[in-house]
């Protein structure tokens, strides 16, 4: 017997075996997880936004008409909107701040600051609105020498941007520290050395890096303060044209079973608010990509 007839050929798997064969996902059960995860999404977050979409047209076009002409409703669009402009605002430099001396210091008690950072996240809303309006009450321990030098904090639009700064300050914190942290110190040392003042170094090297966090961290801030009701509603005072916002008054609504109006109320707040977010992402990504080209250059 021939050396060749001993040897028997190896077999290669089928072509069409192979074409065949479906191909294994990377992650077990992604398909399966991945419906879940959308089917969960959908009914939590796309049913609910379309019924509210949906539900201040099923009495006809009258009641949205009758509420567009609601000059009550567009002062509460008014004071909720520019209150968490204002707010987010004022949360910048202190986000960026409190950020920085976290990151680039070594404060005494700096992880009990840092846990208080998240205090507004734990703690239920109306109990921050009652310690607030206590705080900041004529009679409080701030409200009592600021109203002896004649500024009025609770029962004012003053008051509701306080409360806002105060949910709104950890979103700009935790959006910063991160790509704070990974920010080499090298870039302040260099322009310490060249003769940069500390000023000049947060506007030109700081600012720059993080101008996408900031505008993150300003629209997170923002979106907050928008639909923010628990911890305002003490402090606000509420009084119609005045310091009364908008989710207040979709309360005010449905107790009056006006639900066309709440309603009406909710769906505009909606939109304004998806609009002023996607504004903000737009700044977003042009920042970043602005920031993407200078690296390159």
């Amino acid at each position: 017997m021939t050396p060749s007839a001993t040897l028997s050929p190896t077999r290669e798997p089928s072509t069409l075996h192979a074409k065949g064969r479906r191909a294994r996902d990377p992650l077990p059960g992604f398909r399966l997880a991945l419906g879940a995860t959308l089917l969960w999404l959908g009914l939590t977050v796309v049913l609910p936004l379309t019924a509210l979409a949906v539900r201040p047209w099923q009495e006809g076009a009258s009641a949205m008409l009758a509420a567009l002409n609601d000059g009550r409703m567009f002062a509460a669009l008014r004071v909720s909107f520019q209150s968490a402009v204002l707010a987010a605002i004022l949360d910048l430099p202190l986000g960026l701040i409190l950020a920085w001396a976290l990151v680039r210091t070594r404060l005494p008690g700096r992880r009990m600051i840092d846990a208080l950072i998240d205090l507004p996240f734990a703690i239920p809303t109306a109990v921050t609105g009652i310690t607030l309006a206590t705080l900041y009450s004529p009679q409080g321990w701030l409200g009592a020498p600021l109203s002896r030098l004649g500024i009025s904090v609770a029962y004012s639009v003053t008051g509701i941007v306080a409360a806002l700064m105060f949910v709104g300050l950890p979103f700009i914190v935790r959006s910063v520290e991160p790509v704070l942290r990974d920010l080499p110190p090298e870039l302040e040392e260099a322009a310490t050395l060249l003769g940069a003042r500390p000023w000049q170094i947060v506007a030109r090297v700081l600012t720059p890096a993080l101008l996408p966090a900031l505008i993150s961290g300003f629209g997170l801030a923002f979106a907050r303060g928008i639909g923010e009701y628990g911890s305002v509603i003490f402090i606000a005072g509420n009084q119609p044209f005045r310091s009364e916002i908008a989710p207040l008054l979709v309360v005010v609504r449905l107790q009056e079973f006006d639900y066309a109006g709440a309603t009406s109320i909710a769906f505009i707040l909606l939109v304004a608010s998806s609009a002023c977010l996607a504004a903000v992402a737009m700044l977003r990504r042009r920042a970043a990509r602005g920031l993407v080209a200078e690296g390159a250059a």
